[in-house]
């Protein structure tokens, strides 16, 4: 079993004013933000930097001037392919001078999100953004047992949005079933950005326990899945509606059958000791790094080599695992030793 820590890592992070107290508070934000922002195409040649006495902006064509926010000038820079660190250290007429020698010159317009007198981010044409109000929009009909957990203990309640990206902690507090003995309920974790901070996605997955940091507890069926902001991203609400849907199907199918899958598994010996165990895992398609980590684990922790035990050791060490990439392939190989269980 793993500890999921996104949603304590989130907590830690944010600022008061972009946490919320209910989804509908959030969704309200969501939806405000969206009315007061527009998109505003600009050729690059007509996205001039401008220095004030105290601060840097852009020109943007017949749209006006507009500010910058840390996170599109930190794009502004990269653009630019200058330091954000160095430039910050610039004067603001410095500044200028030398984003105006260093931005490129194209055919191919750049994307400017505005609202108000501020640009919120600055893309090209390969971006496209998906509204956090549609992601909640979708959440609300479709998750519509799921809920925030308890309140951490600075009474935040896993719901936030910042100007850079929204992420959402939610569980169904009805959703328990007893396995062997052990409570195990079922959640998500969801993000998105509507600036390009972090990519849209969703981490589902069942837990017995959160505590007042938002750290998930013994958490077993991780399953991730994110997409980038390119292409048609909306083809991607239909993707989180069905891993949302298909994990309220097994909260009502494992009733029994999940318990039923696991203490099969609890009970499935595959070796009496760790060279049988190693043979296994291999033969099924693991890494012999992993192999070698979770068989080590496993003795030092003096657990029995049970088909239960090395996804639970798999499980916890793919939480490790930096890449979400790698982490996905190697919650798939898991996913399918579980099924050995069926």
């Amino acid at each position: 079993m793993a500890n999921l820590k996104q949603a304590s890592n989130e907590l830690f992070r944010r600022s008061p004013d972009e946490c919320f107290a209910s989804l509908d508070a959030l969704r309200q934000h969501c939806r405000d933000q969206h009315r007061d922002s527009k998109d505003c195409w600009q050729l690059p040649h007509t996205v001039v930097p401008l220095s004030t006495d105290s601060d840097l902006r852009i020109a943007a064509g017949e749209s006006g001037q507009f500010t910058l926010n840390d996170w599109s000038f930190s794009q502004l820079c990269r653009l630019g392919g200058v330091a954000k660190d160095t430039v910050n250290r610039l004067s603001p007429e410095t500044a200028g001078r030398v984003l105006r020698e260093t931005l490129p010159r194209g055919e191919k317009p750049l994307q400017l999100l505005t609202t108000g007198n501020q640009v919120r981010s600055i893309h090209g044409v390969a971006y496209s953004r998906l509204w956090n109000t549609e992601l909640l929009t979708m959440l609300q009909d479709y998750a519509v047992d799921f809920q925030p957990p308890q309140t951490a203990f600075n009474d935040a309640t896993g719901l936030y949005c910042g100007e850079q990206d929204l992420f959402c902690f939610l569980i169904d507090p009805a959703g328990w079933i007893d396995i062997g003995g052990e409570a195990f309920a079922p959640g998500f974790f969801v993000w998105n950005s509507e600036v390009g901070r972090r990519s849209l996605g969703i981490s589902t997955f069942w837990f017995q326990k959160i505590c007042q940091n938002h750290i998930v507890w013994d958490a077993v069926d991780v399953v991730e899945y994110t997409r980038k902001h390119t292409g048609n991203i909306r083809d991607s609400l239909t993707d989180i509606r069905r891993i949302i849907e298909a994990q309220v199907k097994k909260r009502d199918d494992r009733t029994d059958g999940f318990v039923k899958v696991i203490r099969k598994a609890m009970e499935s010996s595959v070796g009496s000791d760790a060279d049988e165990a190693t043979k296994f895992l291999l033969k099924h398609g693991i890494t012999r790094d992993l192999v070698r980590k979770s068989v080590q684990k496993l003795g030092e922790e003096r657990r029995p080599f049970t088909l239960w035990t090395l996804v639970d050791a798999l499980t916890q060490l793919s939480g490790e695992v930096r890449f979400a990439g790698d982490r996905l392939e190697i919650d798939q190989k898991v996913a399918q030793l579980l099924a050995l269980a069926v």
